[in-house]
């Protein structure tokens, strides 16, 4: 793994713990009855996807919420529920950050929304008194700010473009398969972190250095 000299990390199960059962349970807690007719219009309209671009706001994510489930709540309510998947960022994974960039470039590609960006952000300055995770990272590529998400190719090489990474130098490392292979699409080396077996400090040796093991991944 010499070759290595860029890594874009994920962001939700890689280094944010997240459980999206949480989500869903919250939503069932709120009044929905029929949780699969609920997803299954969701995805029809891809309500979530689009949000994750930007392509709808807050206001109307709540709204489409509203509809699908036939829930009367309130902004709040959707919100918390919304946000219930969202766990912690162990601080050994901060010290990992930190000592991987002196080593690497390191960039993190997130799919995200306006409702959930927020919420890491006070989290980390309520636990860690920092402001958000752009001081972790060279640059940090939010699919609602950029109109683009995974695993859409445009995304990944935007992110090679603007900042002149080859592909080739560059590993990417993400919780979910189908990003993955979205990624190795384009050349970049991708490693699946498959989070029933791994951990991302698995990858790394205590000099902050890729394993070589990590090339069996790819």
């Amino acid at each position: 793994m010499e070759n290595i000299r860029n890594i874009i990390f994920d962001l939700g199960g890689v280094l944010y713990n997240i459980d999206q059962r949480l989500s869903l349970e919250a939503l069932k807690n709120l009044g929905l009855n029929d949780l699969d007719r609920f997803l299954l219009e969701a995805g029809r309209e891809q309500v979530f996807e689009r949000f994750d671009r930007g392509e709808i706001s807050p206001i109307d994510f709540r709204q489409k919420l509203r509809k699908l489930s036939g829930l009367d709540v309130s902004d709040e309510q959707i919100d918390a529920a919304w946000n219930a998947m969202l766990l912690d960022f162990p601080e050994y994974r901060i010290d990992l950050l930190e000592g991987l960039r002196g080593h690497y470039r390191l960039f993190l590609l997130s799919n995200t929304n306006a409702i959930h960006y927020p919420h890491y952000q006070r989290y980390m300055q309520q636990t860690f008194g920092v402001d958000g995770l752009d001081h972790l990272f060279e640059k940090t590529y939010l699919s609602h700010q950029l109109g683009m998400r995974k695993p859409d190719a445009e995304v990944y090489i935007h992110i090679l473009k603007e900042n002149e990474l080859l592909p080739e130098e560059t590993l990417f490392i993400d919780d979910t398969l189908e990003h993955v292979l979205g990624a190795r699409k384009v050349g970049l080396k991708a490693v699946w972190l498959d989070l029933s077996k791994l951990k991302v400090t698995d990858l790394f040796n205590w000099r902050y250095q890729l394993r070589p093991e990590v090339a069996e991944l790819l």
